[in-house]
Order: C-alpha cells, then sequence, then structure tokens
C-alpha cells in the first residue's frame, strides 16, 4: 500500500493498548481559558505526573486519552461551547516523542504498524475539530512530540525551549506520525532535508528555537517571562483576523516541479557517499520526501505508516534500541565505580601543560566546575598562549549568549597561569596533557608530587601507556588513575577512567565523580595497553594500513570499510588524530601485543609530511598527494574490499574476546558503550559486538557470539 489512503476510525487499537499496561501515561489536562476578547479556548496540557527529569512521552496510551479528549472537545466546538483549542506541555517539557520503551516491544510488524496508524489518527484530528487549533510549544518537542504541533493549524514556541528536533532516523526510523508529510509541504525540501535526514546524521543535531522558527516550523515565538499569555492573546489575534499567519518557505508550484527532485537526488548521492547503502532509515525517509512534492497528505500517511512499521519490526531499529538503552541507563551508573560518598572535593584543578589539549582541559574543568584552575608549562610565553586560547574561548561563548558577561568575567578570573609548580600546592586535582612518552609524564609528576598534598589526586591523559608504570616512580602511586578524554574535549561525551592495581578507592572514586561534573559519561577501564577504544580503533587503523602497504588504493580502502558504519573512514581518522598520533599508537601496541597488531612503517613515512591526503572541493578524500606517494613503500597484491572487511571485522571479534576474557571491562556492554560514545559507533549497529555477531565474524574468528540467542534476537 504506497498510495492508498487509510480509514483510521475502523481499526482496531485493543491489542496495542493491551501490550502497555505498564505505559507512564502522559495525560491530556483541559480547562477553558478566556481570551482577551471574551472568546474560550480549550487548553490541553500534556503532562505525565512527574518532573521535567521524566519527559512527556507518547505510548498507546498516552494516544488513546489525547484522542479521546480531541473527540469531545470536537463535540463541544459543534456545540458553539469553544471557539479554540490549544495543546502545550508540562514546565520546560513539550513531548519527547514516541515512548520507545513501548515501541521497543514491538517485534511483530503488525503491532509496528498499529502504532503507526494510531498516531496519524489521533494527531490527525488536531486538524478536524471545526474550529482552529493551536500548539504552544513551551519546551523540548521531539519526533512524535514535534509531530503533535505540526497537527495543529498553527504553532507557536518559547524562545528558551530546549531542542527541536526529529531525531528518529538516528534511531534506525523515520518521523512517521505526519513529520516526514508536513514538513516539507510547510517550509520546503531542502530545509526538510536538513531537519529530518542530515541532522540525525551529525550526531544527533537539534535546532535552537530561532532557528525553528526562522525556517518556519513556527508561525511565533515569545519570550519564556510571559509566554502562555503571549500566546493566547496572539491566537485570539489569529481567530479575529488581526494576525495574518504567512509562511514564507511553503514550497510552491515551480519549487515542487524542479528544485524538489534536484534536492532529493543531490542528497540521495550525498548520502551513498557519506554512510554507504547499509543505513536503511535515512533512505526510507528520504524516499517519503520526495513522494511528499506530489498527492494528498492522506496518502503521505499511509506511505509514512508502511515505512515506519517496515523499520520499527526490523534488525536496525532493535539493534538502536539496544545502543539507546546503553547511553540511557549503563552510561549513567558506571559498572565498578566505587562509592561516590569517597570521593575527595575538588576546589582547585591543575593542568600541566598549556597547549591546545591542556587548555581544553581547563576551559572543561573552569565552566563546568567552577574552581579556580592553574596551568603550567615550560615557559612563560606557552602559559601565556595557553591562557589567550582559554580567555578568547570565553569571550566566544559570551558573544553567542552562551555566557552572560558576569559569568564570563568569573571564569576569567579564576584561571590563572605559571612556570612555579608551588602554585599547584593546594589543589585537589591535577591532570597533565603532556607529550606521550612515559619518562615525560614520569617527570611531570615526580615533579609536581612534590607541591602537593598526599591525598591529592593525580591523572593523566595517556591514551595508551600504561598507568601503572606511569606512576612507579610516585611516593603514593595510589593517587594516580588514567583520566582519558577524546578529541574534541567539549564535544566527545566519554572518558576512559583507568585503574591501576595500586590505585585507591578514593582516587577512583573522585575519577568518576570529576566525570559525571564534567557532564561527561564515564567508563572504567584495566590498565590495559590503549584501553578499550584507541586498543581496538588500533585494529581498525592497523588494517587499513595493511591493505595500503599490499597495494590497495586509498579511496578503495576507505570504502571497503563503509560497511561498519564509523563517523569516518580509517584514514580519515587518521588525519584528524595526527598521522604521528595514530603511529605511535600502532607501535605501542605492536610493542606489547606483536602477534596480533600490525605497525606500518609507511604510516612514519606518511607522518613526516604536511598533508599526505588528496581532496576534492568537498573536502573528500581522492587519492595521495604527490609527496605522499613518493614516500610511500606498497606491495602488488591487493586484497578486495570484501577481503580487507572480514579481516578488520575478524580482527575486532577476535581483540573483542581477548579484551572481556582479560576483564578489561566488566562486561560487553562496556565496550559496545565505549565505542558509542568514544568512536560513534552507529546506533544502528547496536555497537560493535552485536553487529560483528550479526555479520558471523564473531563465530568465525571466535568460534562463539558475544550474545546468546535471546539477546541476539534483539539486536540483530
Amino acid at each position: 500500500m504506497t498510495g492508498a489512503m487509510t480509514d483510521y476510525s475502523t481499526i482496531d487499537f485493543s491489542e496495542l493498548e493491551a501490550a502497555s499496561a505498564d505505559e507512564v501515561v502522559t495525560h491530556s489536562l483541559t480547562r477553558d481559558v478566556a481570551l482577551p476578547s471574551g472568546r474560550t479556548l480549550a487548553l490541553i496540557t500534556l503532562h505525565n505526573g512527574h518532573d521535567h527529569k521524566r519527559p512527556n512521552t507518547l505510548g498507546p496510551l498516552t494516544l488513546r486519552e489525547l484522542g479521546e479528549t480531541l473527540d469531545a472537545l470536537r463535540e463541544r466546538a459543534s456545540a458553539g461551547e469553544i471557539d479554540a483549542v490549544a495543546v502545550t506541555g508540562k514546565p520546560y517539557i513539550f513531548a519527547a516523542g514516541a515512548d520507545l520503551s513501548q515501541i521497543g516491544a514491538l517485534k511483530e510488524r503488525s503491532n509496528a504498524l498499529l502504532i503507526a496508524q494510531r498516531g496519524h489518527q489521533v494527531f490527525g484530528k488536531l486538524g478536524d475539530l471545526g474550529v482552529p487549533s493551536f500548539a504552544f510549544v513551551n519546551g523540548l518537542a521531539l519526533g512524535g512530540g514535534l509531530e503533535v504541533a505540526l497537527g495543529a493549524d498553527y504553532r507557536t514556541i518559547d524562545s528558551s525551549a530546549a531542542a527541536v528536533a526529529f531525531p528518529e532516523v538516528f534511531l534506525g526510523l523515520i518521523p512517521g506520525w505526519g513529520g516526514a508529510t508536513i514538513l516539507p509541504n510547510l517550509i520546503g525540501i531542502e530545509n526538510a532535508l536538513e531537519v529530518i535526514i542530515s541532522n540525525p546524521l551529525k550526531q544527533n543535531r537539534t535546532l535552537k528555537p530561532q532557528q525553528a522558527y526562522e525556517l518556519g516550523i513556527f508561525d511565533a515565538m515569545f519570550s519564556p517571562a510571559a509566554y502562555l499569555e503571549d500566546s493566547l492573546a496572539w491566537a485570539d489575534r489569529v481567530i479575529s483576523g488581526e494576525v495574518t499567519v504567512e509562511r514564507k518557505n511553503v514550497p510552491g508550484r515551480i519549487e515542487r516541479a524542479t528544485k524538489w527532485p534536484a534536492a532529493i537526488k543531490i542528497a540521495r548521492g550525498m548520502l551513498e557517499q557519506r554512510i554507504g547503502t547499509v543505513p536503511k532509515s535515512p533512505y526510507r525517509a528520504l524516499d517519503l520526501l520526495d513522494k511528499a512534492a506530489k498527492g494528498s497528505k492522506e496518502e503521505g500517511f499511509a506511505r509514512e505508516d508502511e515505512a515506519l512499521a517496515d523499520l520499527a519490526a526490523g534488525d536496525q531499529f532493535a539493534a538502536s534500541m539496544y545502543a539507546f538503552d546503553l547511553v540511557q541507563k549503563r552510561a549513567k551508573r558506571p559498572v565498578g565505580a566505587p562509592d561516590a560518598s569517597l570521593a575527595r572535593p575538588v576546589k582547585k584543578v591543575g593542568v600541566v601543560g598549556a597547549g591546545l589539549m591542556a587548555s581544553q582541559f581547563a576551559l572543561l574543568f573552569l565552566r563546568r566546575l567552577q574552581v579556580p584552575v592553574v596551568i603550567t608549562d615550560i615557559s612563560q610565553e606557552r602559559v601565556d598562549k595557553g591562557l589567550s586560547y582559554i580567555r578568547d574561548e570565553i569571550a566566544k561563548l559570551e558573544g553567542k549568549g552562551r555566557l552572560d558577561a558576569d559569568a564570563a568575567n568569573r571564569l576569567r578570573a579564576l584561571v590563572t597561569g605559571t612556570t612555579d609548580k608551588t602554585d599547584f600546592a593546594d589543589c585537589d586535582f591535577v591532570i597533565e596533557a603532556v607529550f606521550e612518552e612515559t619518562a615525560v609524564k614520569q617527570e611531570v609528576f615526580r615533579e609536581i608530587e612534590q607541591h602537593i598534598d598526599a591525598d591529592a589526586i593525580l591523572a593523566t591523559n595517556t591514551s595508551s601507556l600504561s598507568v601503572e608504570e606511569i606512576g612507579s616512580v610516585l611516593a603514593h602511586p595510589a593517587r594516580l588513575v588514567g583520566f582519558h578524554f577524546f578529541n574534541p574535549v567539549a564535544v566527545m561525551p566519554l572518558i576512559e577512567i583507568v585503574q591501576t592495581p595500586q590505585t585507591s578507592e578514593e582516587a577512583l572514586s573522585t575519577a568518576f565523580v570529576t566525570a559525571k561534573s564534567l557532564k561527561k559519561n564515564a567508563i572504567g577501564s584495566a590498565d590495559a595497553p590503549g584501553f578499550i577504544v584507541n586498543r581496538l580503533l588500533a585494529k581498525v587503523m592497523g588494517e587499513a594500513a595493511r591493505a595500503v602497504d599490499e597495494g590497495a588504493a586509498l579511496v578503495d580502502v576507505e570504502k571497503a570499510f563503509a560497511p561498519l558504519g564509523l563517523p569516518m573512514g580509517p584514514f580519515e581518522l587518521i588525519d584528524l588524530v595526527g598521522w604521528k598520533v595514530a603511529a605511535h599508537v600502532q607501535d605501542t601496541m605492536v610493542t606489547h601485543f606483536p602477534e596480533r597488531f600490525y605497525a606500518s612503517e609507511n604510516l612514519h613515512r606518511l607522518a613526516e609530511i604536511d598533508q599526505p591526503l588528496e581532496r576534492d572541493k568537498k573536502k573528500r578524500i581522492t587519492g595521495w598527494t604527490k609527496k605522499a606517494k613518493k614516500a610511500l613503500e606498497i606491495g602488488e597484491t591487493p586484497a578486495t574490499a570484501d577481503q580487507i572487511l572480514q579481516r578488520v571485522e575478524d580482527e575486532l571479534a577476535r581483540e573483542i574476546r581477548i579484551m572481556l576474557d582479560e576483564k578489561v571491562v566488566p562486561e560487553v556492554e562496556d565496550i559496545d558503550l565505549a565505542l558509542i560514545l568514544g568512536a560513534g559507533w552507529p546506533f544502528i549497529d547496536g555497537g560493535a559486538t552485536a553487529y560483528l555477531d550479526r555479520v558471523g565474524a564473531s563465530e568465525r574468528a571466535t568460534g562463539r557470539t558475544f550474545h546468546d540467542p535471546v539477546i541476539r534476537g534483539v539486536v540483530g
């Protein structure tokens, strides 16, 4: 059924509702409001009975109650008792979309189809009340929450709302309750492509209220000081005709005929180039947006029903739910973290180093902890450069309105720089970001330890070196932990916290509590080479280097790795982290595990070249530069793309099994969580291990899967 319309009134949803008995229902609380003109507006407030920490969600029972409420209001409108209807949310939250815990339980396609149809049936009533309908979006509006608003005739938004977005494609779904049909016809195809496809694929980017308003998703925007009052007054003027709503981005006939298909074609090409053809949801969304140019809204809804049913009952969404559960639950309760009461209060932070990474640390500690931070380096010139960077970044935040003048001045006053290590005397937490060499880090800590209290915590940001060896020169090695950030520091959500046999419970607890205060997700790791993420990325980079050494073309190697679904190819990643850093990590891993890791001399040769990668105007890799070609020594027996992919899959499976056997992390879920947060491993794969099970690599390489049959049925 691709073009036919559906009579939603004839569908029996009782089976769907019976399966949702444990749903946290978001109620439709209704009251009459007298407008300034004397008219009466029925205001529905969506509220699940919890504060803003548990957002409103939309499950089958919630939809039933909202539908019944709208039916009753339609009768009242017909009787002349009300002149308009509006929907708003509880404080700070409009609605965060579908109740994923309920959708995730719908393993049968028939039930997935029912949830799609139920949403269309209920939201469609907003435009069929017999009186104007309004959505007053007073806070967070995601997915189905935004589709509630799109179902209304008119929309306003609070300028302080946390975020507006359609995150469905990120989770392996599509906006299936009207979004894929209504939005492109409201704001134009190019804008809709950005909101529905591009933003979710950019680490689930969201819109600020101003952006959503400028795109034309909302008709008016008001400040939070009197948001509801202003929205009600505006609605009154719309009803009276005093305000005429103009929507400048609504596409015309020429755009639908020419610009629309061209935009779809360009978007399809960009998707194939960027993510390959394995992810299903972006292409289903693209097909829906393509067809939304023609036909009726009801036909579009029928197409959405089928697409949402296919995807919700498929492997990629099931894998996404496994990954989503890890990020939403396991990440917030780190396994192996000691009792938080053991943590030492951090009232002053010391940062050793004043380079870019160290300066990013200092800025993060300043913003999140709001405590004094002192940075040091080998020269005053380097210290001053670090301070200048930090102050410039504070100024940028102030300029963007993310800090007011008082907050910005307070942060500037809290950061200082010195070449005198005695200034670290009253620091509770000292982290180093110096050259990645054991002897250098040992010398730093040996000097710092002379000036700090015996119970002050020392942290190393090493990405692959032995934390225990670094701490072997300390008088109090129990105070040392690994505290490994990922770059860019402000953006990447993961910190690997590394425990040595000597690390005290107090030091470990302080590290976990500090990571949480920094608004980062912490995962504990044993003191093993490369820890978690870099150890496995070293496998990826090593196999990519091996393929080039054998004679495979650079572009072919990048394409061979595409089915893994990582945010970038292996050489794109190497170019980001730095060729010398990548070569050093490979050497470190080979030193410890010469029989399992591959180190390429070509990486060292390429590290001596300023720009080894040749790119086109769109910054896409097209090959090696002339200097790089001259430096490379390659063979004449290239592996095929399938061989390259199978090798890296099998190597990852073997290494993960070894890491689990050696207790680098407590459980397989920690491997997946680390790769999702630290390497951007896609949700639709369910992390690495579900993917490796699904493609057969786990059994090929180790003779067993990472998940038992029941779990594999859930994650793909």
